[in-house]
């Protein structure tokens, strides 16, 4: 009887397999990436919404600051809340946010009104960190300061509250 080489059928056999497995895992990998990229653009897409969101809370800010109605800005705020200001101690609370608002409000020149833009957001649909700048502006519209501040924005009870914001103004050009 005479005895049969088999290896190289077995050879075959290793190499198909291999073939098969490395194709198995490319293929795996081009899902893994078209799902993080799917990710990804859905993460961009909730984020500029919630960037636009976002906006439209500081421009209703904007509003009640001008209007120098410090209940509606310190409705902003939660009742938890910590404010880190120019040149200021911590302040702790909605309580002590509003009466440093009101202090705020009340140096502020009379017809001066203050805007706050969005430079960027991030986080997600529960916890968005802000980043922007503010602009105040005198009767005449006139710049008279600038400033930059970040805001961290908690969704309680399916509505934004800040409950850390930090901020300071720019240096005055003289």
């Amino acid at each position: 009887m005479k005895k049969k080489n088999h290896s190289g059928i077995t050879a075959a056999c290793v190499a198909l397999s291999l073939f098969v497995v490395g194709f198995s895992a490319s293929a795996g990998e081009k899902t893994a990436e078209i799902s993080m990229l799917t990710e990804q653009v859905t993460a961009k897409s909730d984020l500029a919404k919630i960037k636009a969101e976002i906006q439209a809370l500081e421009n209703s800010w904007a509003a009640a600051d001008n209007a120098r109605n410090s209940d509606a800005v310190a409705a902003f705020y939660a009742d938890d809340a910590v404010s880190l200001a120019n040149n200021k101690p911590m302040v702790v609370g909605k309580a002590a946010i509003k009466k440093d608002i009101e202090a705020n409000m009340a140096k502020r020149a009379k017809g001066s009104t203050v805007s706050y833009d969005i430079l960027d957001v991030f986080g997600n649909e529960n916890t968005v960190t802000e980043v922007g700048k503010s602009t105040v502006k005198d009767e005449a519209g006139k710049v008279t300061s600038t400033g930059k501040y970040m805001a961290v924005w908690e969704k309680r009870n399916g509505k934004y509250v800040c409950i850390r914001d930090i901020y300071n103004e720019d240096v005055k050009e003289k």
